[in-house]
């Protein structure tokens, strides 16, 4: 079986996406599937590790960009069984374009372009409440929904808000995420308050109003790990906020020095407008890190456990919930220490092929 994996990011870029494209396509390749990855990005990006092909394509121009992939997509995919792309937009518009007639096309939802690139451009509604009020969007993109055999949904939420939003969606069924291995650490808090931030430094993730509910709360510093198209205002912000001695910035880490990280912080938090299966929240409960997360998310009840889901839309939902995490710490820690339920990315590679196979 040929399989071609479409997205728009890979490692070293930092996203879910990009995770699960790496994690998924060395799974596949262990139980002998033909891979090939198709991404975004310059061919010096490649790491030596990956033992299957890695296909660049150049981000520059943002139609072109679009031809140039489903002119990859041609070359690379035209004898596939399979196609699985991972973005709406970024991988399913080329596929569109591409107008390939013999593979099978699965898509993976566990975002939202639009109501990413709505929040990019200082727009404030959570993923639910944007469908509620952009009709007009469903038109756009269900046009491209429609061209995919099924789509895997990460979360029964997400697949909710879409069948609310589109009366005629392709046959579609919820994948739920790996779980990421760790051994928990229980976790003692510091003074100050050690809170992180990690991911991209994006609209959505609603990192200005972490930044002015931290000017509400003395006692704690902040680090934000990452990097994006807002750091430079945010940076700003600091400054404006007089938050520079409490607030450090730095880049993104992989692997062993994310799990230190992880091990040297008392909190993450994650103030997202809508948080529809965050990655980094799994990986920092496996490390026994306690979570401070947007009520906001599809994450399953049993995957909660050291986590504390409020409201964090506003510095005052914020500056609340920093101070109920902080009063009940030890037993949020407690509740941290405890290993999440198993699930591995084998577990998840056999469940795609078991739904591929019946199509193929």
């Amino acid at each position: 079986m040929k399989i071609v994996l479409a997205t728009g990011i890979y490692p070293p870029e930092i996203g879910g996406p990009a995770t699960y494209v790496r994690s998924l396509a060395q799974e596949l390749c262990e139980r002998n599937i033909d891979v090939t990855v198709l991404t975004y990005g310059k061919p010096e990006q490649l790491e030596e590790s990956d033992t299957f092909p890695v296909i660049y394509v150049p981000r520059w121009g943002i139609v072109l960009r679009w031809f140039r992939y489903a002119r990859a997509l041609r070359a690379h995919a035209r004898d596939a069984d399979i196609v699985y792309g991972f973005s709406t937009i970024s991988a399913g518009v080329p596929l569109w374009l591409s107008r390939l007639k013999k593979p099978r096309r699965f898509l993976r939802l566990g975002g939202d372009f639009g109501w990413e690139r709505y929040t990019d451009h200082g727009g404030t509604l959570g993923l639910r409440a944007w469908y509620q009020s952009r009709p007009w969007v469903r038109c756009c993109v269900l046009r491209i929904l429609r061209q995919f055999h099924h789509i895997f949904f990460s979360t029964r939420f997400q697949q909710e808000i879409y069948e609310q939003a589109y009366k005629s969606l392709p046959s579609h069924s919820v994948l739920e995420n790996a779980v990421p291995r760790g051994t928990p650490r229980l976790h003692t808090k510091h003074e100050p308050l050690r809170l992180l931030f990690l991911g991209r430094f994006v609209g959505f993730k609603n990192l200005a109003m972490l930044l002015r509910a931290l000017v509400k709360v003395p006692g704690v510093r902040l680090t934000l790990v990452g990097s994006g198209p807002m750091e430079k205002p945010l940076r700003q912000l600091t400054e404006d906020l007089l938050l520079e001695q409490r607030v450090t910035f730095l880049g993104s880490v992989q692997g062993e020095q994310k799990e230190q990280v992880f091990f040297e912080y008392d909190l993450l938090i994650l103030p997202s407008l809508t948080e529809i299966s965050p990655h980094v929240a799994l990986e920092a409960r496996t490390a026994g890190l306690p979570v401070l997360l947007t009520d906001q998310t599809g994450l399953s009840p049993s995957l909660r456990t050291g986590m504390k889901l409020l409201p964090l839309g506003s510095p005052l939902d914020i500056t609340r919930a920093l101070v109920d995490a902080i009063s009940q710490y030890s037993s949020l820690a407690e509740a941290a220490s405890q290993p999440l339920p198993r699930r591995t990315w084998a577990d998840v590679a056999e469940e795609h092929l078991s739904f591929f196979r019946t199509l193929v």
